[in-house]
């Protein structure tokens, strides 16, 4: 059996920047006054430990790059790219309101723009302020085409807008771009290929991602899902080793649910808190949804439409 349905952002794993962000506290270590008995820093200085910072943040260090930045405050030493490397901390530990504002002091250094406003693109799209996120994204892939993490987020709002014909060009330049971050766009493409039913495509985007980044957790969630909706259960629900077998049939019965399948959905559903041996409450909640989706079928039919 088979509706229409539409998927949300909510459910899907969406990597949208790259590095992932975290959890960790902040650190707002450049939006101080310089005080006035500073010493001159030369360029250079700043330049080499912007150099270490940008690695520590690339290979996901975040810790380390902090205390790089926090030594670097101390030492008087500060320039508007490290400004902006302190907003892509702040931005990759969830701190999206504070990052925006450092994007914007780094902004100011004419240099820094297109970086700055990329920080501030994917800042405004996570606080869900689409429209400023848009106009942010698009000029700085205006002002510097190499800017994968802006293309990658233009898509992710193209998406928002059904505009899947420019969604797919902005992935598509995004991957141009991107070097050992690919697999976190050919996630997002399959995503998009997944909020319009284009099924293979999709599975296609996640299996190449998994392939880029065997560790990738987006990408296997929603391989998972894209397998289920297209009534695939048993591959969908195979969980590998260290995998949280509560959690894939839980992922697996809401994708039967959103396909319309409802007893398969809840048969899943039913597994999933009986293998948790506790109050397990999304799959709860999930089977909860199945239920009223179940009713609200029943006393709506619709007409079977299989074409995607």
């Amino acid at each position: 059996m088979k509706t229409s349905w539409t998927i949300g952002p909510a459910l899907l794993a969406l990597a949208l920047a790259s590095p992932q962000v975290g959890t960790a506290g902040a650190l707002h270590l450049f939006g101080k006054a310089k005080p006035a008995a500073a010493v001159a820093v030369s360029s250079a200085q700043a330049d080499a430990v912007a150099s270490d910072v940008r690695q520590a943040l690339d290979e996901k260090r975040l810790v380390d790059a902090a205390n790089l930045l926090e030594q670097a405050e101390v030492n008087r030493i500060n320039s508007p790219h490290l400004q902006a490397l302190d907003g892509e901390l702040l931005l990759d530990r969830g701190h999206f309101a504070d990052a925006l504002s450092m994007f914007k002091k780094a902004g100011t250094e004419p240099s820094e723009q297109a970086e700055a406003l990329q920080g501030q693109g994917l800042a405004l799209s996570m606080m869900g302020r689409s429209e400023e996120a848009f106009a942010d994204l698009k000029q700085a892939t205006a002002l510097d085409k190499t800017l994968w993490r802006a293309w990658n987020g233009l898509g992710r709002e193209y998406d928002l807008r059904s505009d899947w014909k420019l969604s797919l060009a902005a992935y598509d330049q995004a991957l141009v771009q991107t070097g050992a971050n690919t697999a976190i766009v050919l996630n997002n493409r399959g995503y998009s290929h997944l909020l319009q039913r284009q099924m293979e495509p999709a599975k296609a985007d996640f299996v190449a991602a998994i392939e880029k980044d065997p560790g990738m957790a987006a990408a296997r969630t929603n391989l998972r899902i894209a397998m289920a909706i297209d009534g695939q259960y048993d591959r969908a629900a195979s969980a590998g080793i260290g995998d949280d077998r509560a959690a894939v049939l839980n992922n697996v019965g809401l994708a039967a649910a959103i396909r319309g399948d409802y007893p398969e959905a809840e048969k899943l559903l039913n597994e999933a808190i009986q293998i948790k041996g506790s109050y397990y409450e999304r799959a709860s909640d999930n089977l909860q949804l199945a239920k009223q989706l179940e009713t609200h079928q029943a006393d709506h039919p619709t007409p079977l439409n299989d074409n995607h």
